[in-house]
């Protein structure tokens, strides 16, 4: 890969270290390379203050706030927006198309009467019988069209998406809830989806067992559903014995079926299809757009993250190279800073984060402060140090371990940089202050995920065969210090 080193920042950077360098090895002088050293410390911790900023607080979306219609062309629009900006960042691709046909029928279903209902749960709580039983005793008696459909069972392990594409969700269960099947009824709650909780088969428990179970699915659900959105019904209930004394004095037996219990259900039912049905295809609409426009955004951030990648192999090259050529911590410091920064300059291009230079220098003082405060600094180059002893090569004892170092750095910083970006959305990126919290702990899990001694082997051998003289080739670092 040929290095682009036509950056000012970079040319400034790289050249003062090495100027400096060349000062402190003419002059030999002690208290100058501390003079130095404060430079350097003063240049990465710059600016800092601009970054401690009241970030903005999430909240939970609310039905109530997502059911109008304004709500939902204003989904529409956000969706679109990604979907256009998607296009022109992957001309030739076909996504973006499909998206546009999803949301084209999104649009088109905007002001539909007939709904759809999805009643899901656990397995064996009467999710089948249940549709039956209700097309057979109440839908048809209803002036617009439903539609119910069984979907698998939203706790289990071969389906942990708690998303629901339908308007409102009956959520059946045989008795008390499981703590799976809370979790999926929170997720239902954050996602804005409808739904209402039924308890099916409560014939098969005495009258007291029935409250007390009553009593525990409302208390669990306190401040998450409303207790009217928890219903009891038997849709299936068992057959009853019944026996009759005769005149004669003989005792009779047969067996009776009683009738369905569903009409807390069904009063229920048709009080929110007459007070709620529009706002429910709504609500839907806001689900379905953020749905289409989180799938642009993740195809748009697939897209930006291949072009990402191959500059931060290359600055990740870049400042091997020069922390290598510097046996001076400060002037490495002032080496990769420079780096660092440009590295934010050209990947907030990428991301349409247009950063000014003094921007990307506090920027890239952040993650370099955060990376000590963390202990990642430390903890890697010793790692680092330990692996590189397996490695014959002389020239490894020398500016290896910092070089290696500088570049294992760097490519953590812009890989926390691409991470961050990426779960920004895409309409408050723009311009948008950095939260440090976030930044922390996105830092965090990208060192995890490239801590482990395997990939520090192979990229150890990577690095080392750059910075290698032209006759000497490192050994392979022993993969049995794994």
């Amino acid at each position: 890969m040929t290095l682009n080193l036509r950056r000012p920042v970079l040319i400034g950077g790289i050249g003062l270290s090495a100027a400096l360098w060349l000062l402190e090895s003419l002059q030999h002088s002690v208290s100058e390379m501390g003079e130095t050293a404060l430079i350097g410390l003063v240049a990465a911790s710059a600016g800092y203050w601009w970054w401690q900023r009241q970030s903005p607080t999430l909240e939970f979306p609310l039905p109530e706030a997502l059911a109008n219609r304004e709500a939902a062309l204003k989904a529409i629009g956000a969706a679109e927006s990604s979907i256009n900006l998607l296009a022109s960042e992957a001309p030739i691709s076909e996504s973006p198309a499909m998206l546009k046909a999803q949301l084209d029928r999104l649009t088109a279903e905007l002001d539909r009467p007939d709904l759809r209902i999805s009643v899901t749960g656990g397995k064996a709580v009467g999710k089948s019988t249940l549709i039956q039983v209700l097309n057979s005793h109440w839908t048809s008696q209803q002036p617009h069209k439903l539609t119910f459909q069984e979907t698998t069972p939203l706790f289990s392990s071969t389906n942990t998406d708690a998303k629901i594409s339908d308007d409102l969700v009956l959520f059946v269960t045989a008795g008390d809830i499981t703590d799976s099947e809370f979790q999926v009824l929170s997720q239902l709650v954050f996602a804005g989806q409808r739904f209402l909780l039924v308890w099916n088969k409560q014939d098969q428990y005495l009258p007291a067992q029935q409250s007390q179970i009553l009593h525990s699915l409302q208390e669990k659900m306190d401040g998450l559903l409303p207790k009217e959105d928890i219903i009891a019904i038997a849709a299936n209930p068992n057959s009853l014995k019944v026996r009759q004394h005769q005149a004669d004095g003989t005792i009779s037996e047969r067996m009776e079926n009683p009738g369905t219990q569903i009409q807390p259900l069904t009063a229920k039912l048709t009080e929110i299809l007459t007070a709620e049905r529009q706002q429910l295809v709504w609500a839907h609409t806001v689900r379905g757009a953020g749905s289409v426009k989180q799938e642009a955004k993740t195809l748009l951030n697939a897209v930006r993250r291949d072009r990402a990648m191959p500059i931060i192999e290359q600055y990740q090259y870049i400042a091997a190279a020069a922390v290598f050529a510097n046996p001076v911590a400060a002037l490495d410091l002032l080496a990769t800073t420079a780096i660092s920064t440009q590295l934010v300059i050209d990947l907030g291009t990428i991301y349409q984060q247009k950063f000014s230079l003094d921007q990307a220098k506090t920027v890239a003082a952040t993650l370099a402060t955060q990376m000590l405060k963390l202990g990642l600094v430390e903890l890697s180059t010793q790692t680092i140090a330990g692996l590189l002893k397996s490695n014959a090569v002389t020239f490894v004892a020398g500016g290896a371990v910092q070089g290696i170092s500088a570049a294992y750095f760097t490519r953590i910083a812009g890989l926390s940089l691409v991470e961050y970006f990426q779960s920004r959305e895409l309409e408050t990126a723009v311009n948008s202050s950095f939260n440090i919290d976030q930044l922390t702990k996105t830092l965090q899990a990208v060192f995890q995920q490239n801590q482990q001694v395997s990939f520090l082997q192979s990229f150890i051998n990577q690095m080392a065969s750059r910075l290698a003289p032209p006759t000497s080739q490192p050994e392979p670092v022993n993969s049995a210090l794994n």
